[in-house]
């Protein structure tokens, strides 16, 4: 497995310290990996390659659909989903899937592979999203499929995390909704990567959550580490004082329902 620098190295931490993925409180994961199954069209006898894989929320039930002649490889770099995956994967008692656990940045198939390549959840992870579209697009096959999911701009309150990076360390912070974030950010990135018969939806989504709810308070340092080396230097002052104003903003926000968090996600389809 390559070497992993410092940010592979957190993903992979924060991933496999979420021992509890597939019931975490208010999920959505099952749901939206349902959604993106059925956005594609799977037949007996495809190969499926599922990127980011996780727990096996889009590979098991893909590995059911596409029976005995077809299979399906998810892989990923975090070992304690693997596992969670293999314990599924062996309830069901499938023979059609594996699990490779590998960084998909540098792990490279034969082109023209796969009928079809899901994301689901991870694709915003990667540091260079149209290197990967491209790698995915020589991975399959002519006529092929792969579809993803990502948030909007609008999602995790993005843009009151880029206002409160500016103020406090006088920077533009890049974040995960950077490169796509709309739909037109989605085509033109899918254009430039070649594919074709581009199909995007939205499905709305978000909830209340208390004013004092630790994964608010979290949230701005988890989602903004992307690939980004200024937070791994930030002295612990700066680190604190990113946290004050980021709860002294969200204090203003809150209503008596709690601080709106939008967990809107598109779900974007297209065509080699």
């Amino acid at each position: 497995m390559t070497d992993l620098d410092s940010y592979k190295q957190q993903l992979k931490e924060l991933y496999g310290s979420r021992t509890n993925y597939d019931h975490e409180k208010d999920t959505r994961h099952p749901l939206e990996a349902k959604i993106l199954l059925e956005f594609v069209t799977l037949h007996s006898g495809h190969k499926i390659l599922d990127v980011a894989t996780g727990t096996g929320l889009v590979a098991i039930p893909a590995a059911e659909k596409v029976g005995s002649e077809g299979y399906v490889i998810g892989i990923d770099i975090t070992p304690g989903m693997l596992h969670q995956a293999r314990l599924k994967i062996a309830a069901a008692r499938l023979q059609n899937i594996e699990l490779i656990e590998a960084d998909a940045e540098y792990f490279n198939f034969s082109d023209n592979s796969f009928d079809v390549i899901f994301c689901c959840e991870a694709i915003v992870l990667f540091p260079d999203i149209i290197a990967i579209l491209k790698k995915w697009y020589r991975f399959l096959k002519p006529g092929g499929f792969m579809a993803f999911t990502c948030p909007p701009e609008t999602a995790y309150m993005a843009s009151l995390q880029q206002k409160i990076c500016a103020k406090v360390l006088g920077v533009s912070l890049p974040h995960i909704l950077e490169p796509l974030g709309t739909p037109e950010k989605c085509r033109n990135l899918l254009n430039q990567a070649g594919f074709r018969d581009i199909e995007i939806k939205i499905e709305p989504s978000g909830r209340y959550r208390p004013l004092r709810d630790s994964r608010l308070s979290e949230t701005l340092i988890k989602i903004n580490f992307k690939g980004n080396p200024l937070l791994s230097t930030l002295s612990p002052e700066q680190l604190n004082q990113l946290q004050v104003e980021y709860k002294a903003e969200m204090e203003q926000l809150a209503t008596d329902r709690g601080i709106w968090e939008d967990t809107t996600k598109l779900f974007v389809r297209a065509r080699k």
